[in-house]
């Protein structure tokens, strides 16, 4: 500015001489129209300028500078494939959330990669930030109500027992979390707290990670995080088409451990996530009770026409794609698992369920008075999904292999195998403001164990009131058929056969 201040001065100084040599000759009104063109085209200088100036600070930040003012969140990536809805400071592979106002407003803070697993903080609000490091909060709340239905509240299992189904009609402030983030000593070393609470569950956890991002091809992690045997399970949440899981991906999917990870784009487009945790599931578990073995897991997804799938490769188009985005990806996680229980009947575990929704840890679960104390969980799972101006369409497979089972006496299977898929679509009728979907699952249990197929239908909407997907009311009716998933935290509870109505409202930053 001091260099624009100097131009004008001395293009008024230059004026008035030629106006004093040159008398009446021109008019006052003439000088101030040639001093206003010249200022305009001063300024239209320096604009180019500093946008030159943004343009390479922005090429060293995507070569692995730090000095790009990019934002916290939102990885410096190269510019957004044409025809992309996607602002290129909002599409790093999928991984981050729209920006609804400038990134260099936000944060001059540069990031190659930044992914925390299953749980992304938000772009959050800055409280503070010096020479030495960077804080900023985030948080996500939900709440719902839910009503579940069954024709007779029974259902017999695959051994021929009755068993009851636990319906419910729950009004609830869901789920709660809240993030501090930021980098200390290095902007390459970062760091996330979350306080996370389900009080549908009655669960509170308070974890950390931490990160350094050494490039674009590789970052390393430790903390909590999802074992990638599901596409939901590397940080599309919350953005899926309801508030929570689909029920063939509840089934089937693994759950959160505690351990490392690595992430990174190996080539354009094509990404990767690796994880080694102890135990496919350590909320509420105590290392006393854990083994010497570990799960492991990982993903790769491909995304060939734009190389990326939106905020967080999240579940429908609510950016509004003109160009056809694409991922196809692929998941695998093994995992050794123990039953955590304090006496014969009270198995800790309840992550591991049959096709007919009885915990494999169960006494009797596979044979009249049989119990099992240690099993290997295996889940294989294939993806593909679509974008394309507003429509949204995914579909994933699964395979999962229960064996090598350590039971307390002879059980009539050593192996059982269960496949099945989900698919879901949604478009909006109203660009960006009202989404309507539809979701199936389909559950085949092994049918040599003597188990049965499930099934869903359901149909749903997303309201956005303000222009952005980070808050939303949901509302959907599920018709679930003999569901294999059990648990307080989802939309099912075991042996439902009936339907389910779920209503919630959810903010996010």
């Amino acid at each position: 500015m001091s260099f624009l201040r100097t131009s004008v001065v001395a293009a008024l100084a230059m004026s008035a001489t030629l106006a004093s040599a040159q008398g009446t000759s021109v008019s006052v009104e003439q000088r101030l129209q040639q001093l206003e063109a010249e200022q305009s085209a001063m300024k239209q200088q320096l604009a180019e300028r500093d946008a030159a100036i943004q343009e390479l600070k922005r090429e060293l930040a995507r070569q692995g500078g730090t000095t790009a003012p990019v934002a916290l969140t939102s990885p410096a990536v190269p510019p957004a494939v044409a025809g992309s809805a996607v602002p290129p400071q909002a599409a790093a592979a999928g991984q981050v959330q729209e920006a609804a106002v400038s990134p260099e407003a936000r944060s001059p803070t540069p990031r190659t990669v930044e992914t925390w697993g299953v749980y992304d903080p938000g772009d959050g609000f800055l409280v503070g930030r010096n020479e030495i490091g960077e804080l900023s909060v985030s948080a996500y709340a939900m709440a719902r109500y839910m009503s579940q239905h069954d024709d007779d509240q029974v259902f017999t299992d695959h051994l021929g027992n009755e068993r009851p189904v636990d319906i419910r009609s729950d009004l609830l402030s869901h789920r709660i979390m809240v993030f501090l983030k930021g980098w200390m000593g290095s902007e390459k070393l970062i760091y996330n707290i979350t306080l996370w609470t389900v009080n549908a569950t009655d669960q509170d956890a308070i974890f950390a990670n931490i990160g350094y991002q050494f490039s674009r091809k590789f970052s390393l992690y430790a903390g909590l995080t999802g074992n990638p045997g599901s596409r939901s399970l590397n940080g599309s949440h919350p953005f899926w088409l309801a508030h929570d899981r689909v029920m063939a991906d509840e089934f089937f999917r693994p759950f959160f451990g505690s351990g490392i990870f690595a992430t990174g784009e190996a080539i354009p487009g094509l990404w990767y996530s690796a994880t080694v945790s102890n135990n496919n599931s350590s909320l509420g578990v105590k290392a006393s009770q854990l083994d010497r073995k570990y799960t492991y897991g990982g993903t790769v997804w491909w995304m060939p026409t734009t190389h990326e799938f939106g905020p967080r490769g999240g579940y429908g188009d609510w950016e509004w794609h003109e160009e056809i985005a694409t991922r196809f990806g692929m998941s695998y996680v093994e995992s050794p698992e123990q039953s955590f229980r304090n006496s014969s009947d009270s198995p800790e575990n309840t992550t591991l369920r049959l096709a007919d929704s009885v915990n494999l840890f169960e006494t009797g679960a596979l044979a009249p008075g049989v119990t099992i104390e240690n099993a290997d969980y295996r889940v294989l799972a294939l993806d593909a999904g679509f974008k394309y101006k507003g429509i949204f369409l995914q579909a994933e497979y699964y395979q999962r292999w229960l064996d090598n089972f350590d039971a307390d006496g002879l059980l009539p299977v050593g192996e059982i195998k269960d496949t099945g898929f989900y698919a879901q679509g949604s478009f909006f009728p109203i660009k960006q403001k009202l989404e309507v979907y539809g979701v199936t699952s389909q559950i085949y249990g092994d049918e040599d164990a003597g188990f049965g197929d499930s099934s869903e239908y359901g149909i749903g909407m997303n309201w956005y009131p303000y222009p952005t997907r980070n808050h939303r009311l949901n509302v959907q009716l599920l018709d679930v058929n003999d569901s294999p998933v059990s648990s307080t935290f989802g939309y099912y509870t075991g042996g439902q056969d009936g339907w389910t109505l779920a209503s919630s409202f959810s903010i996010f930053f």
